[in-house]
């Protein structure tokens, strides 16, 4: 989903609870990595990987100058052929420490994950959860936001406002005239002619 497609979104969701509930969520998100300078760790389930949402999050990180928000995404099986950026195993959970910020999500409840989850948060790593709602994972996250099954928004559409958000959502002027910045550019890179032949 692209930039116009998220802010045609917003449109359609604008008097709805999701528009402020995303950009809560991502302000905490992206104001946890950039207090500590960076550490994201990205996790879903070994049914549910959240790759997708890793990639967005790499666009919005170079798009709004926050290198913070590029997270590591940790995978539940990994193969030697996988390339680095796709080769980080669960045991990265294990060896977070203080400052860095654990994103889950999870369409359920993540239960062979809660353990490391746990153990993360008890060595001082900021957890924060997206997806299953009255949860575990819930209970010991940081900061949650809910997308429960039936709901108006599925897992995926809520993921795309979040890293959106967290594109934007610096609190200053110049971070809110960024969506506009990158919106406007990206309307007149689609809409202008191409470039005359040499």
């Amino acid at each position: 989903m692209d930039a116009v497609r998220v802010a045609l979104l917003r449109e359609v969701l604008a008097g709805t609870e999701w528009l402020g509930a995303t950009r809560r969520f991502a302000g905490v998100l992206r104001g946890s990595v950039v207090a500590h300078g960076g550490g994201l760790l990205l996790v879903g389930t070994p049914e549910y990987e959240p790759w997708h949402l890793a990639a967005h999050l790499v666009d919005e990180a170079a798009w709004s100058g926050t290198p913070e928000l590029a997270p590591t995404l940790v995978r539940h099986r990994v193969r030697p052929s996988d390339p680095p950026h796709l080769a980080v195993g669960p045991g990265r959970i294990a060896a977070a420490r203080r400052g860095e910020t654990l994103l889950v999500v999870a369409p359920r409840e993540p239960a062979p994950l809660l353990e490391r989850v746990h153990d993360a948060r008890r060595a001082g790593v900021t957890v924060l959860a997206l997806g299953a709602g009255g949860t575990d994972l819930a209970a010991m996250a940081h900061d949650t936001l809910a997308v429960p099954e039936g709901a108006e928004l599925d897992l995926d559409t809520v993921q795309h406002l979040v890293s959106a958000a967290a594109g934007e959502n610096g609190g200053s002027p110049r971070a809110r005239r960024g969506f506009r910045d990158r919106l406007t550019r990206l309307t007149e890179a689609l809409t202008a002619p191409p470039p005359a032949p040499w």
